[in-house]
């Protein structure tokens, strides 16, 4: 009994580590490194839609939506509506999912990433702003630079990606389309951010 209100207290205490950012409120700014060695600002895209994910090619369930193509697919139909795709490692050195810049670029050419840019957040700042929890962890930004949904890529943790109702394509779809975004908030899914 000790150990399970510990545990859970340890919970409470890690939760409330995170600032989570409010849909509805204007995400906010940074400024990271891309594998390329350029510092990328998410104020560098005003005026654009922005998909924040939340990435570590060591975790299965990244692993699955990589594997079945899903997150390519998904990352290469919007960036064709100039849509801009960042992908945010925040894996601390040592931790799963952390890389060299280099080694970032190699995956992500083995994987076919259709990202705009992978972010290198090594110190957590930018995970902990956004409150991600998990790999995949998903934000929406409209052009006016608001957050207008955040949570999990779909309803289907242990299912097939193509079959699952993406939460992501049903938001943009929405709102590019002058549309209320019907689930704005959804529990993500994954490995635990190795911070």
């Amino acid at each position: 009994m000790k150990k399970k209100l510990f545990l859970f207290a340890l919970s409470l205490v890690a939760s409330s580590a995170f600032a989570a950012v409010q849909n509805g409120e204007e995400a906010p700014d940074f400024t990271l490194m891309d594998t390329d060695g350029e510092e990328v600002s998410l104020s560098d895209f005003d005026g654009q839609y922005v998909v924040l994910e939340w990435l570590n090619h060591g975790c299965p369930f990244v692993k699955a939506h990589y594997n079945s193509g899903n997150m390519q697919s998904l990352q290469e139909e919007y960036t064709d509506q100039d849509v801009v795709w960042l992908s945010i490692v925040s894996s601390a050195p040592g931790k799963q999912g952390h890389d060299t810049a280099e080694g970032h670029q190699k995956t992500a050419k083995e994987k076919g990433s259709n990202a705009t840019a992978i972010l290198m957040d090594e110190s957590g700042e930018v995970g902990q702003m956004y409150g991600a929890k998990t790999t995949p962890h998903m934000f929406i930004i409209d052009p006016e630079g608001v957050l207008i949904y955040q949570g999990g890529i779909d309803d289907s943790p242990r299912g097939d990606p193509a079959e699952a109702n993406n939460y992501v394509s049903a938001a943009l779809d929405a709102s590019m389309a002058g549309e209320k975004v019907e689930q704005a908030s959804t529990r993500p899914y994954g490995c635990s951010v190795k911070y």
